[in-house]
């Protein structure tokens, strides 16, 4: 039985090289989970994007060590910080 449905926020955060990567789009066909982009931002040095995943939260947890197996940056949301 899946577990219960809940929505998380992270910071993800990418180095250049990283950043070159289609790593969304990959964790897109890989797990089935839904993502919301609430912010991003990028500049010749870094990308940061905040982002809502919504599933059972052990697919969360999945996701969260994939991204950060492929070098990404990943740290909870204080949720105020991008509320709306």
């Amino acid at each position: 039985m899946a577990g219960k449905r809940v929505s998380l926020r992270y910071w993800l955060t990418f180095d250049p090289e990283t950043g070159k990567k289609p790593l969304l789009y990959l964790m897109s066909k890989k797990f089935d989970l839904e993502f919301n982009v609430r912010s991003a931002s990028a500049d010749r040095d870094v990308f940061v994007m905040a982002l809502e995943f919504t599933g059972a939260h052990e697919k969360i947890d999945e996701v969260v060590k994939w991204f950060e197996k492929h070098g990404v940056q990943v740290e909870p949301v204080e949720i105020n910080t991008i509320e709306g």
